[in-house]
């Protein structure tokens, strides 16, 4: 009888415990203790509050593939935990997507007024930096504040995200539709992956196509479960996407052109993971694309 081939799912729930524990740790250790007490509770809300963990996962899986031990890249995975957090809060603000429900809770402006939750994101940017500058690998701490400082910047994820407002309500096309992708999404999957090959001492730059593709699927996939799910399934607002009037791929191509980009992302993550060949892992990796495409949130 033969085991059970390794899953994406799988291993994340295996290495779960560590990152929640590191995540933990740092803001236990670090300039947060000194921080006024209900900027505090909103930090540890925001962080610690759950979620899919993708990014750091997939900074230690890289690290990992590349023949690393997860301890090396646990400060890295936590900082873009942090990142996405302070994203996701942003994001959600009134002047921004205007949402006030995250992972079926209410939105931290809800909780604690706008002021607070633009502070708050603001703290958790801070965060980390100064969790991967706390590194005792000086070199690793700078080419990791690097790529995570281009990945969340004006060409990445901020990026992103003003192309995404600037085209509410305008008539899309498929190219801008994809340059939003790859940046808001892309950018930041691509440097979890990256930086956790640096936390293993490989070249980052070999995980660009795989990491490319991976997050033009995620997104991909996210504008079909706006369109098709509920509330309740996506633990925030449902079919908001086309109330907002958003470039999305549902706006451009249909529910169908959609579906056909998310299967056509797949097969080309799995080309670039053949490319890639990694040393560990490959199963894990090999797995990810059907994970990202039959998520329900």
């Amino acid at each position: 009888m033969t085991g059970r081939t390794p899953d994406f799912a799988g291993w994340l729930a295996a290495a779960r415990p560590a990152l929640e524990e590191h995540l933990a740790g740092s803001l236990a250790a670090g300039s947060l203790a000194g921080a006024p007490p209900r900027l505090q509770e909103a930090v540890r809300r925001t962080l610690l509050s759950g979620g899919k963990r993708l990014r750091p996962a997939l900074c230690l899986l890289a690290c990992e593939a590349e023949g690393g031990g997860i301890s090396r890249a646990l400060p890295a995975a936590s900082a873009l935990e942090c990142i996405h957090a302070y994203s996701l809060v942003h994001d959600d603000l009134p002047c921004m997507d205007d949402d006030a429900l995250r992972r079926g809770q209410p939105t931290l402006h809800v909780l604690y007024g706008e002021a607070a939750a633009v502070l708050a994101g603001d703290a958790l940017q801070a965060l980390a930096f100064e969790i991967l500058a706390a590194q005792q690998d000086a070199a690793l701490a700078r080419d990791q504040a690097r790529l995570l400082a281009v990945a969340a910047g004006p060409r990445g994820m901020v990026g992103g995200q003003f192309l995404d407002m600037q085209a509410e309500g305008a008539t899309a096309d498929a190219a801008l539709v994809r340059a939003i992708h790859e940046a808001k999404t892309g950018a930041l999957l691509g440097a979890a992956l990256q930086c956790g090959a640096r936390a293993a001492g490989a070249d980052p730059r070999r995980w660009e196509a795989f990491g490319a593709s991976l997050g033009r699927l995620f997104q991909a996939t996210d504008d079909l479960l706006d369109a098709t799910r509920t509330s309740q399934e996506l633990g925030k607002t449902a079919d908001k996407d086309r109330g907002a009037g958003k470039a999305t791929l549902v706006a451009v191509h249909g529910l169908d052109g959609a579906r056909a980009a998310v299967r056509r992302e797949a097969e080309a993550a799995g080309a670039a993971l053949t490319v890639l060949a990694p040393r560990a892992r490959y199963h894990e990796l090999a797995d990810l694309p059907r994970f990202l495409a039959e998520r329900a949130r």
